[in-house]
């Protein structure tokens, strides 16, 4: 490894880093933002909290690593045309498309890592992340219970329901004041009990939970006999809710994975089934239609074969159909299986098709790292003094295009308008294609544009704008 190619890893390795850690927190909070509603209130254990966090992290730093590698790539480059190192190497003989084969050769290595990190990493963390929130989901909503709504309550998680509500609840002390519960459980017998107070306490093991309730009454009527109603007053009673308790059960056994979920493997496999089940409908619709044309010109339904013969074929001509209205139970019969296969066909295609996608979109996030490392540096080096608003600016404006013009192609892809292939990698064609002729111009357009910023550039296109167009010369006789 020269000495060249040791310092240009040197000098994007801070920049990469920094911007990877600053990408991935930003991402990552916005993320923790949306999902804070599924660890609030639940009574985790710190360590499951910590699990939640740390299974988040992937999916962030799936995004977050093709655009750390742009914008590092586009601060050390400006960085090293601004301080006038691409000037002094171009003077000893370094062209500055030399000084891309490192950069180039770190953008493949890390599309291999990204490659890696898509196929291996990032579906077994979604899978149980999943998991993970599945299980917080099904936790008993005891230290859920909110003030004046109306809570539910499953004891044991079968199909027992009560409702609760409470104008104050603190979990502190778990007290409550101003207590209604309804217990609907016998169809016979509707309870409902009022307290003015109650306490909330759990058993040894935390599984169950006791309301102690105090100064109130249970109205109760009873469908069983005409005019059934009873009110019993009491000062002080114990309500049992077992099996609520606020413990955390984990689904070891797991759950059916989705396409995010699945490896290249795993969706290559997932696929090919769908189509084979495709095919298999295909065929049967073929012989369905076969065997409803043979029944209409009055041949038998049970002939072997889903494909007519010559000889049958010699002998439908010139046969007629039966006269209209002979047959509306045979044609409710046709169109309505032709309804059911269509639709079911609709769906196997469209789950084909985001199976392909998912595979394509791994494929090509990773590719991503290697194309902007390609359109970095020819972009920096045309604006040496941009600075970090030129960092700001270029990744900004090519991180939004390519993410929209990636989620708008998978979009499409899934609802079979567009060929799941070019879908995922328009965006990646489209920055190569304009990678390429940057790097082609980029010996011409250095010496060009030397000195040249943001400041400068926004105010030569202001220029342009106010010169007024020269006016014809007028013609003497």
């Amino acid at each position: 490894m020269s000495v060249l190619t040791k310092y240009l890893i040197r000098v994007h390795l801070g920049p990469f880093l920094f911007a990877l850690s600053a990408i991935t927190a930003v991402i990552f909070l916005n993320s923790l933002s949306q999902r804070v509603g599924d660890l609030v209130g639940k009574g985790l254990p710190w360590t499951v909290i910590v699990e939640f966090l740390i299974l988040s992290l992937p999916h962030v730093i799936a995004l977050a690593l093709p655009m750390a590698v742009l914008v590092s790539v586009l601060y050390a480059f400006n960085e090293l045309a601004a301080s006038n190192e691409v000037t002094a190497l171009a003077s000893g003989g370094v062209r500055p498309r030399q000084m891309m084969i490192p950069v180039v050769t770190m953008g493949v290595l890390a599309a291999v890592v990204m490659y890696y990190f898509n196929d291996k990493v990032l579906p077994d963390s979604n899978h149980a992340l999943k998991n993970l929130i599945l299980d917080i989901g099904r936790k008993s909503p005891t230290l859920e219970l909110r003030e004046q709504v109306v809570n539910e309550l499953r004891p044991g998680g079968g199909s027992d329901l009560y409702h609760l509500t409470a104008d104050r609840i603190d979990h502190e002390s778990a007290t409550l004041v101003n207590v209604a519960i309804y217990d609907a459980n016998d169809p016979m017998r509707n309870r409902t009990t009022y307290a003015a107070r109650g306490e909330m306490a759990f058993n040894a093991e935390r599984t169950d939970l006791y309301l102690t309730l105090y100064d109130g009454v249970v109205h109760e009527s009873q469908s069983d006999r005409v005019g059934g109603f009873q009110r019993l007053y009491f000062e002080s009673q114990i309500v049992p809710l077992r099996g609520v308790g606020n413990e955390l059960t984990r689904n070891l056994g797991g759950s059916d994975r989705s396409d995010r979920e699945m490896n290249i493997a795993q969706l290559s496999e997932n696929a090919r089934q769908r189509e084979v089940e495709l095919d298999s409908l295909r065929n049967e619709a073929r012989a369905h239609a076969l065997r409803t044309v043979r029944t209409a010109l009055g041949g038998s339904a049970a002939d072997s074969g889903d494909v007519a013969s010559a000889e049958e074929l010699a002998g439908w001509r010139g046969r007629s159909l039966p006269p209209p209205g002979t047959s509306d139970a045979m044609t409710l019969d046709v169109s309505s299986e032709a309804r059911s296969r269509a639709a079911r066909g609709v769906a196997l295609q469209q789950t084909v098709n985001r199976f392909d996608v998912e595979i394509h979109k791994k494929l090509a996030i990773a590719f991503a790292c290697i194309v902007f490392a390609l359109i970095g540096p020819s972009l920096a080096l045309r604006f040496p003094r941009g600075g970090v608003g030129l960092v700001v600016a270029a990744s900004t404006l090519i991180f939004s295009v390519y993410w929209v013009g990636l989620i708008a192609g998978e979009n499409m892809a899934d609802r079979r308008r567009v060929d799941p292939a070019v879908a995922m990698w328009m965006s990646n064609a489209v920055f190569l294609t304009a990678g390429i002729i940057l790097a082609a111009r980029m010996a011409r357009s250095h010496g060009n544009t030397r000195g040249s910023g943001m400041g400068e550039l926004w105010q030569s296109f202001l220029d342009k704008l106010r010169r007024k167009p020269a006016r014809p010369a007028e013609v003497t006789r």
